[in-house]
């Protein structure tokens, strides 16, 4: 049995998609049920509407003042800041993946083999199950391991050594030994032509293993502070770092000198008394735009929340502002009431 509602909705993006010179029909399916189909005069989409399918506006963030002076970065440049406060500060601390040693794929290690040596950050071979279990060793040690795979697409071969060994360490020892030293950098999320291997999101395969932390920052405001807290923090924690963002954030002013945002710790980026919107990474920024069109096209008044840590997300702040509202939603289309 066809359902209506269903096909009709599809039709109507399918024609939103295409464009509004598309024309529909009504004609009668096989199933005995009436659908909306597009005429087969339809053109295919422009090459615009296919570049740019994808399309957002990066919301900027005010500049910060309570961490002294600032300067103009984008969001890998603030990555490699914060890498570089990380490697003068700690003379434990390493850098170490997939062509870090050069810059790295989006240049987010620039300069800093040069500024600090060979022996604090290098390359490793193409084989992310021994650059995590590298890691796990360094920070097991008592030093401070930062470990990149270079796209998030291709942390899976690291899977076992991050849920089974890196999450589960300090359990399986009572307490004795742990790798929270350990932090995992990747590029993570689509840019509009990166096809299957390097346009994935796998926060959630991540989000349901007690023992690491993942983060996803919206900007470069929001990358250093978070990424300096995961270094810092005593847990192993994943960082994933919008990769369309890197140059499309712009240059905002960054803090120079270190700083942290704390994990586990929700930001409300917008106020608003009749639905509650979360997101994290770029799809903030996405959810930003869709709460100033429900407030001038429907009337109706969203708060946007910035969740930054998926793992241990913060329930209170999340299920403190839905109490007063009617519905949590986001763009990966879970519902949730927080209501008892």
């Amino acid at each position: 049995m066809v359902n209506i509602t269903t096909t009709v909705m599809a039709a109507a993006a399918r024609l939103f998609i295409r464009g509004a010179n598309s024309k529909l029909s009504i004609a009668p399916s096989s199933f005995g049920a009436t659908l909306l189909k597009l005429s087969p005069s339809c053109s295919s989409r422009t090459k615009a509407q296919r570049r740019h399918a994808a399309h957002f506006t990066f919301q900027p963030d005010p500049v910060p003042t309570q961490y002294g002076s600032t300067q103009k970065m984008n969001l890998f440049q603030s990555i490699t800041s914060a890498l570089d406060n990380t490697l003068a500060d700690d003379p434990t601390a390493v850098i170490f993946g997939e062509d870090v040693a050069f810059g790295g794929v989006f240049r987010c290690t620039v300069g800093l083999r040069d500024k600090y040596g060979k022996d604090r950050v290098f390359n490793t071979p193409l084989c992310e199950q021994g650059i995590v279990g590298f890691g796990i060793g360094v920070a097991a040690a008592g030093a401070t391991a930062i470990a990149e795979i270079q796209f998030a697409d291709y942390i899976f071969p690291a899977f076992d050594q991050i849920v089974n060994e890196a999450a589960k360490y300090r359990y399986r020892s009572g307490d004795l030994f742990d790798c929270g030293k350990l932090t995992i950098r990747a590029p993570w999320g689509c840019v509009g032509h990166g096809s299957l291997y390097h346009s994935q999101s796998p926060e959630a395969f991540f989000a349901h293993c007690p023992g690491i932390k993942i983060v996803i920052p919206r900007g470069p405001i929001q990358a250093k502070g978070l990424l300096l807290s995961c270094i810092a923090d005593n847990n192993p924690c994943v960082f994933f770092e919008p990769k369309i963002l890197y140059r499309a954030a712009g240059k905002l002013q960054v803090p120079v000198e270190p700083y942290t945002i704390p994990l586990s710790q929700a930001e409300i980026v917008q106020e608003g008394s009749d639905l509650t919107l979360v997101a994290w990474g770029t799809q903030l920024h996405v959810l930003k735009e869709v709460a100033t069109m429900a407030q001038e096209k429907l009337g109706v008044s969203c708060e946007v929340i910035d969740l930054q840590t998926i793992l241990p997300w913060d329930i209170e702040t999340v299920c403190k502002v839905t109490q007063m509202h009617a519905y949590i939603t986001n763009t990966i289309t879970w519902k949730k009431k927080c209501h008892k």
